[in-house]
């Protein structure tokens, strides 16, 4: 009955994280940073780079984001970033 308990909240938490997406064009460095995989540097970046217009994908983050690779931006959007 506890293994059935711990499976049942491990899986509403994991629906909890999925549904809370972060927008790269609103959010704040705070918010940014709830996101695996960034920082401070790199969410402060985001947020400076966004005064050039904003982002139409998570491609366009990638290409004009300093230190955003393709392994990063993958992890990133699996933890939530849109």
């Amino acid at each position: 009955m506890k293994t059935l308990l711990t499976t049942i909240l491990a899986l509403m938490l994991s629906i909890g994280v999925a549904l809370a997406a972060v927008n790269a064009n609103t959010a704040s460095v705070d918010e940014l940073q709830t996101i695996t995989g960034i920082g401070p540097t790199i969410a402060q970046r985001i947020v400076d780079e966004r005064r050039n217009g904003p982002y139409k994908s998570l491609d366009d983050i990638q290409a004009r984001v300093k230190g955003v690779g393709e392994t990063s931006i993958r992890k990133m959007s699996a933890a939530g970033l849109t």
